[in-house]
C-alpha cells in the first residue's frame, strides 16, 4: 500500500472517531457513535497492517486473538455495576503500553525509523520519555483507581504528613531526568524516569476519596489520551497523535466539567490533593445516628404515587448495584398510565463515572426525552408532588450548601429537598460515598423505604 492510501485511510479513520465522539456526546445518537468509533478502528488496524514495513504477521495476529479474545469475553459478562473499575483498568492498559512502546522505540529505534542508537535527536528523546512519564503515571494511577473502585483498597483517603511536597519533589525529578535523557539518551535513565513517574501514579490517586473518583477516572482517561499522542509522534504516526488529542482533549473538558459539577478545582484533581477527611465524615456520622426518621414502606409509597401529579426520579449508584432500571421503568409506566407526570433528573457524578445513570436508564428504554440534567431539571424540585431518591446519597445532600465543615460543601446538588414529599430508598440509614451522613434522611418531608432498590420497585408496581 502507498503512503498516500494510508495516509488517505487514516484521514478517514480520524474523522470517523471525531464523529464517534460528537455521536457519544448525545444519549439519541450514542449507538451510532459507537457504530463510528468500531469503524474507524477497523480501518486503522487494517491499514496499519497493510504497510509495507510490517513482515511478522503471526506475532501480531496473534496478539490481536488474545486481546480481542480477551475483550470479547469481558464485554459479555461485565455487569453496568463494574463498568467503572473496567473503564480504569483499560486505562492502566493504554499506559502500559505507552511505556512499552517508548522502551521498544528507545531499544531499537531503527526498526521505527527514528534514527540509531547514539544518535537520536533531542526531540525524538523527548517525546519518548514524556510519552512513558505519562503513561507509567496513567497505569499505576489507573491500578488505584481500580482498587477503590472495586473494594480492595479502601475508599477513604489515604494520605500522610508531606504528601504534597513529595509529589512535588517526585514532580522535579521527572523533569530533571527528561532533561538529562535528552542530553545523554542514557537508556538508565530512561527507566529511572520511568521508575519515579510510576511511583508518583500511585501517590496521585492515593488520597483521592471514592466519592471523587468519577472526576479520576476521567483525569485519567485524559491521561491516557496524551500519553498515546506523545508515542504518535515518537513514531510519526498521524493517526495516534490525533486519536490521542481527541481522547487528551475530551477527557481534560470532561474532567473540567465534573470539577465544576462537584465545585472542585482541576488543579486539586492533577494534583491529587482533594478527597473526604475520614474524622470529619466519622463524627458526622455519630452526631447523625439519634436524629429521628420516619421509615416507611412500599406500599405506603405506591399511595404517594399515585396520588401524584408530577413525579422526579433521582437515580445513583445504589440503582445500578441493585440492577433496578428495568423494574423502576416498569413503575414509571404504571404512573404514567395513571396520568402521572414522570421525569428523570440526572447530576453530572452520579454513579462512579461520567454518563453512568444515563447508560443504565437507556438500558431499561427510558425515553430519552424523559431524562434532564441538574441545570435543565434543578428549579423543578419546588413545584413537583414527589421526589423518588433510588440510591443516590451524596449528589442530594443539603449540607453540600448549608454546613461549611462538611467535606461536599459547596458541591452543587440536586435540590430534592423542596419537593413536597421526598421517598427515599435505600438500603440503609448509612452514610454516602463520600462518607458523610445525609441531611435529607431526617427533613419532615422525607419518607425512608428501607430495602433492595429492585425489590422495593417491584413492591411499588404491585401496590400500584
Amino acid at each position: 500500500m502507498s503512503s498516500n492510501m494510508s495516509s488517505f485511510l487514516y484521514l478517514i479513520s480520524a474523522v470517523s472517531f471525531i464523529m464517534a465522539l460528537r455521536g457519544l456526546s448525545s444519549a439519541a445518537t450514542s449507538r451510532l457513535g459507537n457504530l463510528y468509533g468500531m469503524f474507524g478502528m477497523a480501518v486503522a488496524i487494517l491499514t496499519t497492517l497493510l504497510t509495507p514495513t510490517i513482515s511478522r504477521y503471526g506475532i501480531i495476529l496473534a496478539g490481536i486473538a488474545v486481546g480481542g479474545g480477551i475483550g470479547a469475553i469481558i464485554a459479555k459478562k461485565i455487569r453496568m455495576t463494574a463498568l467503572p473499575q473496567l473503564v480504569a483498568g483499560f486505562h492502566s492498559l493504554v499506559g502500559l503500553a505507552a511505556v512499552l512502546v517508548a522502551g521498544a522505540a528507545l531499544n531499537a529505534p531503527d526498526a521505527y525509523g527514528i534514527g540509531a542508537i547514539g544518535t537520536l535527536k533531542a526531540s525524538s528523546l523527548a517525546e519518548m520519555g514524556l510519552g512513558s512519564a505519562i503513561g507509567a503515571i496513567t497505569f499505576t494511577g489507573s491500578l488505584i483507581a481500580f482498587g477503590k473502585l472495586q473494594g480492595l483498597i479502601s475508599g477513604k483517603p489515604l494520605s500522610f504528613a508531606g504528601q504534597h511536597l513529595l509529589n512535588a519533589a517526585l514532580g522535579a525529578a521527572i523533569v530533571f531526568l527528561l532533561v538529562i535523557f535528552m542530553m545523554t539518551e542514557s537508556h538508565f535513565i530512561f527507566w529511572m524516569l520511568t521508575l519515579v513517574a510510576l511511583s508518583l501514579g500511585f501517590l496521585l490517586i492515593l488520597p483521592i476519596g471514592g466519592a471523587d473518583m468519577p472526576v479520576v477516572i476521567s483525569m485519567l482517561n485524559s491521561y491516557s489520551g496524551w500519553a498515546a499522542a506523545g508515542i504518535g509522534f515518537t513514531l510519526s504516526n498521524n493517526l495516534l497523535i490525533i486519536i490521542g488529542a481527541l481522547v487528551g482533549a475530551s477527557g481534560a473538558i470532561l474532567s473540567y466539567i465534573m470539577c465544576k459539577g462537584m465545585n472542585r478545582s482541576i488543579f486539586n484533581v492533577i494534583l491529587g490533593g482533594f478527597g473526604t477527611d475520614p474524622a470529619t465524615a466519622a463524627a458526622n456520622a455519630s452526631a447523625a445516628s439519634d436524629r429521628p426518621v420516619k421509615v416507611s414502606s412500599a406500599e405506603d409509597a405506591a399511595f404517594i404515587l399515585s396520588n401524584a401529579q408530577s413525579v422526579i426520579i433521582v437515580p445513583g449508584y445504589g440503582m445500578a448495584v441493585a440492577q433496578a432500571q428495568h423494574a423502576l421503568r416498569e413503575m414509571c409506566d404504571h404512573l404514567k398510565k395513571k396520568g402521572v407526570k414522570v421525569r428523570y433528573a440526572i447530576h453530572p457524578v452520579a454513579g462512579r463515572m461520567p454518563g453512568h445513570m444515563n447508560v443504565l436508564l437507556a438500558e431499561a428504554n427510558v425515553p430519552y426525552e424523559e431524562v434532564q440534567e441538574l441545570d435543565e431539571i434543578n428549579s423543578d424540585f419546588s413545584t413537583t408532588d414527589v421526589a423518588f431518591v433510588i440510591g443516590a446519597n451524596d449528589i442530594t445532600n443539603p449540607a453540600a450548601k448549608t454546613d461549611a465543615s462538611s467535606p461536599i460543601y459547596g458541591m452543587p446538588i440536586l435540590d430534592v429537598e423542596k419537593a413536597k414529599t421526598v421517598l427515599f430508598i435505600k438500603r440503609s440509614l448509612a452514610s454516602g460515598y463520600a462518607g458523610v451522613d445525609n441531611d435529607l434522611f431526617y427533613r419532615d418531608n422525607t419518607f425512608m423505604v428501607l430495602g433492595d432498590a429492585k425489590k422495593v420497585c417491584e413492591d411499588v408496581v404491585k401496590g400500584l
